[in-house]
């Protein structure tokens, strides 16, 4: 399978409480609800893997990680990942960007293509 058709066109229903869960341990209850809401409403747009990586400052997981290696099997056996779920930096304020929900799938698409498009929904 190549790497750009390893994608769903939309999230899943459960990435959003995963999001959710992830960001409560950053932001306040009020933030969190208002942060999921936005990234239910935003569009799909496509970055690159590497360019994820680099701007949410996190390392990349090798393919041999547990969640990656499982994600890596999904492509693998024809099933497609769901798109990943950012909450935007700000370089004036020196704040990374944040994957509320898709890191290993990033890590996974990494090691797939770095240079393929990620489907994600910003907020």
């Amino acid at each position: 399978m190549a790497a750009h058709e390893h994608w769903k066109t939309e999230p899943d229903d459960h990435d959003y409480p995963a999001a959710s869960d992830y960001l409560s341990l950053i932001m306040d209850k009020g933030e969190v609800t208002n942060a999921v809401a936005a990234l239910r409403k935003a569009a799909i747009t496509h970055f690159k893997a590497k360019d994820l990586l680099r701007a949410s400052r996190l390392e990349l997981l090798p393919p041999d990680n547990v969640h990656v290696k499982k994600d890596l099997g999904k492509v693998q056996a024809g099933n497609l990942l769901s798109p990943v779920l950012l909450i935007r930096g700000r370089v004036d304020a020196d704040v990374p960007l944040t994957v509320a929900d898709g890191f290993h799938r990033i890590c996974a698409s990494y090691h797939l293509d770095e240079d393929a498009d990620i489907p994600c929904r910003i907020a």
